[in-house]
């Protein structure tokens, strides 16, 4: 999934050690929507992550995540989990220009000067049916 908007709060980094005696790090940032109605997004950069992808209040940003949910003690709580944070700008596709490979034939009525036009007169009984 991929939301893209402006950081509005850097939260503190955290870090320990894991009950296996493995070291671990996160950060937590809230995004807000550019949007008529914005929506305020929490996301985490865990481990490798965080240091790979520092984050500035007021960047635009399009984030890519994934949602993790858990149960603790009857409870769930749901993570948003970034995996990539990239310039909005980078990701726009660039048009490609429109390049015909066939010739154009010349018209011979393009070579002719234009002139008036005779149009009939519509009449009331001109009708498709």
């Amino acid at each position: 999934m991929e939301i893209t908007g402006k950081i509005i709060s850097v939260l503190p980094e955290q870090s320990g050690v894991s009950k296996a005696g493995n070291s671990w790090k996160k950060r937590e940032y809230v995004l807000e929507t550019i949007e008529q109605y914005p929506r305020k997004v929490h996301f985490t950069l865990f481990g490798d992550k965080a240091d790979q992808y520092p984050l500035n209040v007021g960047e635009v940003k399009k984030v890519s995540f994934d949602l993790e949910s858990r149960e603790f003690n009857g409870r769930w709580y749901t993570d948003v989990r970034a995996w990539k944070v990239e310039d909005p700008a980078a990701t726009a596709p660039v048009p490609a220009p429109i390049a015909s490979s066939a010739p154009v034939p010349d018209s011979p009525a393009a070579s002719e000067p234009a002139g008036p036009v005779d149009i009939p007169p519509a009449s009331a009984d001109d009708l498709p049916f």
